[in-house]
């Protein structure tokens, strides 16, 4: 054995270990417990980030920890490879997406087996492949017979110099992200997924995610968004039709003094039709559908309208109300029309106050008496209805129902639900996707693809210049076919799916990754699925998790799918986070780029003036704050960098980078390794025994220390997930073994020595599998580590046979005492008052009386 910890030649053996004998490929066993881990692919973007090491990490604890535990486990990886950046990549370097995308695969596959991960590798997918694709457009197609893909037309950010659809999240201050163009609103048909379909049962669903965290668990309530309310018909004034308003507040009805529509309504501009007001509302459309309607629907964003020239009428107080447009009412929420009560919602009021419309007071709380000119703000809390006709003197929760069977009664409108959630638009106008299996024929109109003609494969004759939309438009190759129904020319669909298409199913995909007939195998699916431990960032809270949730339930309806929820459990890592470097002149700098000293104070190297150094924030290239895990494994090894990311903070919790931390996780691996290597003959030549008790007190210490390790470490990994904790416990066992093995009683207490160094190693496995593998087989095992079972604690060991008592008066700390496990409480009580340090502080006082935390605290309470 080596005196010298050299990391990297220790992980690369044990890489080829593992690869060689397949140790981590698995296959349906049903006389094991199955568990599926996974964590979130990534996208191929050409290098890992440590935001990957400890996302991986994570993972790979969890999945050789249950491996260990008997468990049959699933743990696959694969690549979110479809996406813009490939494309921008085809612009900017005059390469080929599909090309610029493997060779990033193929570099980060490399980076990822260089940190010891325990993925199945022959179940990799990616999802550029046509033998992946081809089941997303599979799957379109039955959702398309089931009526779940449709297309209409549809208001989108669009980018006219790039020719594309822009999400919200790409439009930057009303510029495109790319190019800078202002972003306008435009009316394109788009093809969409019908997820409201589902929008009750994914709100219902939430309930049985009790492994999910409550936060990620309401962001997906608020984004699904129910409303349980009413629709109320407001009859036009001078015409025939009516205005239909959803309301969640139908006991506000008496106090609507105006209606509030979106400019996208379809009656925006018609309604100010030969009036003065006509060109003033066609203007004020034009403006604001150009904007975001996020950034409109903003509740601190600035209140604007226009009065339309039109009236309505109120259908309870049969007064006449004006019609305005609003920016902030928005087509997605409800019917795109608001009844606007402004003494009881704050932004109708502020609206009102601005454009001098009047306001009803018809709810009165308790305590006060409100009057509409002392108003300063809206009153939004419950009360009694008043001004309300027949309804006064209600409570105005009653009021609602009796609001709503009125207007049902009445023909005025009817109880209602809506959903915030909308259905999702998948179309996109790029190339690096997968094609949309649809041709349009002039006979036979919109014609669904074959299923045995599928893949629509992507074609490679295409330009990439950066405009002009789609560069599939430019293919006559691909867009040039005959239509399946009557054979003549047709055209093919150029726009692309939306990426989250390819997360949305791909952990079903892991289970079956080289089947052709189906994009899996069902009975296979119902062994492994659910998703036992799903691991990524919160930033996917709501949309691929909901998406992937969505996706579910459908496969489940057409008959593929066995469960209802893909994952069990989620833990949502924190990010890794370092100080920022920062010249005023020269921007961003790298930590390895300053010159000088923390002591003498940085200094930018190309002007020499002093560096800011700002907060710890998340790692981003943008602001070169940013720590490169290859070199961090170069220097210290894939072990080193396993063990800091996951003993420096709790999974959930940001992690803050810190040099010295890295230094201290590499300095205990190599006190490990000179350990096993000092006293490797003596551990070689003696028996390990855990179980049998010692008469000298030092070894049953040690003894009871070992077992409580074990029960810590099981109880920390197991569900928990507080590695940090763990790799602590572990650390004080590390230390307590190297004072024993110098200790006077070492000679007898070898077994007991060898018992808890293999116990320590392999609770160190999961986090520092090469490491401890190399360790261990040192000590002349026969088996790989990854063979041998987790350990198991023994519960008579873990008695106390002393207790640290600690004494209190009057609730403050005044002395501290060793009494035997098995005392009688008036004994400690006896021993306590007898405790000449404690005495000191009754001193003559009457007891009052004795409180008695048991094996724990004694609190002498003294009266007066």
């Amino acid at each position: 054995m080596d005196a010298r910890y050299q990391p990297i030649q220790i992980e690369e053996k044990w890489q080829r270990i593992w690869e060689n004998n397949k140790s981590f490929q698995v296959v349906e066993d049903p006389r094991k417990p199955k568990y599926y881990v996974l964590e979130m692919f990534p996208y191929p973007s050409g290098r890992i980030h440590m935001g990957h090491v400890r996302n991986y990490s994570i993972g790979d604890v969890v999945a050789r920890y249950k491996r260990m535990r008997g468990y049959n486990v699933l743990h696959p990886m694969g690549w979110d490879a479809f996406g813009l950046p490939a494309e921008n990549a085809a612009i900017e370097r005059r390469i080929h997406p599909e090309k610029w995308t493997q060779e990033n695969i193929l570099y980060m596959k490399t980076q990822l087996k260089r940190m010891g991960l325990s993925y199945d590798w022959a179940r990799e997918v990616a999802t550029c492949q046509p033998e992946y694709y081809r089941w997303n457009q599979w799957i379109f197609l039955q959702f398309y017979k089931r009526g779940l893909a449709y297309k209409k037309s549809s208001s989108v950010n669009w980018c006219p110099s790039c020719e594309t659809v822009l999400a919200n999240e790409q439009v930057i201050e009303g510029l495109c992200w790319r190019c800078e163009s202002a972003v306008v609103q435009k009316e394109l048909d788009q093809w969409f997924f019908r997820i409201t379909r589902y929008a009750e049962e994914l709100l219902r669903d939430l309930e049985q995610l009790t492994g999910w965290p409550e936060k990620v668990l309401t962001m997906q309530r608020n984004w699904i968004g129910k409303s349980i309310g009413a629709e109320i018909l407001f009859p036009l004034i001078n015409r025939q039709e009516s205005l239909r308003v959803f309301t969640t507040r139908p006991d506000t009805v008496f106090g609507a003094t105006f209606l509030s529509l979106a400019v996208e309504h379809s009656m925006a501009l018609e309604l100010s039709r030969g009036t003065s007001q006509e060109s003033a509302v066609g203007q004020f459309i034009d403006r604001f559908r150009q904007q975001n309607s996020a950034g409109r629907g903003a509740e601190e964003g600035e209140k604007e309208g226009i009065f339309t020239g039109a009236y309505c009428q109120n259908p309870f107080s049969q007064v006449p109300i004006p019609i305005y447009i609003a920016n902030f009412v928005l087509m997605e929420y409800g019917t795109g029309a608001v009844m606007a009560v402004p003494a009881h919602d704050q932004r109708d009021f502020e609206f009102a106050r601005k454009y001098g419309l009047p306001i009803q007071v018809v709810i009165q709380p308790e305590d006060r008496i409100l009057k509409t000119e002392e108003l300063s703000e809206a009153y939004v809390g419950e009360g009694t209805m008043v001004n309300s006709g027949a309804f006064n003197g209600l409570r105005n929760i009653e009021g609602k129902d009796r609001i709503a069977e009125h207007l049902e009664r009445e023909g005025w409108g009817q109880k209602s639900v809506r959903y915030r959630l909308r259905d999702w638009g998948v179309s996109r106008q790029r190339y690096w996707g997968t094609p949309i299996p649809i041709v349009y024929c002039n006979r036979c109109g919109v014609v669904a693809v074959l299923e045995e003609q599928l893949p629509v494969r992507l074609p490679t004759d295409v330009p990439f210049t950066g405009r002009g939309g789609s560069p599939l438009r430019e293919s006559k190759l691909f867009t040039q076919v005959q239509c399946p129904q009557c054979g003549d020319d047709a055209r093919r669909e150029t726009d692309t799916m939306d990426t989250f298409v390819d997360s949305s199913w791909y952990f079903l995909r892991f289970v079956s990754p080289s089947l052709m007939t189906a994009p899996f195998d069902v009975q296979q699916a119902k062994y492994w699925m659910a998703v036992d431990q799903y691991i990524g960032g919160v930033e996917h809270a709501v949309l691929h998790l909901l998406y992937a949730r969505f996706f579910t339930k459908a496969l489940r309806d057409i008959g593929l799918a066995r469960v209802d929820e893909p994952f069990t459990n989620l833990l949502t890592q924190g990010m890794v986070c370092k100080e920022t470097y920062r010249c005023v002149e020269h921007n961003w700098l790298l930590p390895s780029e300053l010159a000088g000293s923390e002591k003498e104070g940085w200094q930018c190297p190309q002007c020499a003036r002093p560096v800011e150094k700002g907060r710890v924030e998340k790692m981003s290239k943008s602001k070169k704050n940013i720590i490169d895990p290859e070199e961090l494994i170069n220097a210290y090894g894939a072990d080193t960098a396993r063990l800091f990311t996951l003993f420096a903070a709790p999974p959930e919790k940001d992690l803050e980078w810190s040099d010295q931390g890295v230094e201290g996780a590499y300095r205990f691996l190599t006190r490990l390794w000179r350990f096993i290597s000092q006293h490797r003959a003596t551990l070689v030549g003696a028996i390990a025994d855990l179980k049998q008790l010692n008469g000298v007190r030092e070894a049953r210490n040690l003894q009871r220390m070992i077992h409580r390790t074990i029960k810590k470490v099981t109880d920390d990994i197991d569900g928990r997930f507080h590695f940090n904790t763990a790799i602590a416990a572990i650390m004080e066992l590390f230390n307590a073994l190297s004072a024993a093995a110098q200790g006077p009683t070492r000679l007898q207490d070898r077994p007991l020595i060898k018992a808890g160094t293999e116990a320590m190693i392999t609770l160190l496995y999961p986090f520092v599998p090469h490491l401890m593998s190399e360790l261990w087989e040192s000590l002349e095992k026969t088996q790989r580590l990854e063979q041998i079972p987790w350990p198991e604690y023994w519960p008579e060991a873990l008695e106390e046979e002393e207790l640290l008592i600690v004494v209190q008066v009057n609730g403050k700390v005044r002395g501290k005492m060793t009494v035997s496990a098995d005392v009688q409480q008036s004994q400690i009580e006896v021993n306590a008052l007898a405790d000449a340090r404690v005495s000191a502080f009754i001193d003559g006082k009457k007891v009052q009386r004795i409180i008695y935390v048991p094996r724990r605290l004694v609190n002498i309470v003294l009266e007066g």
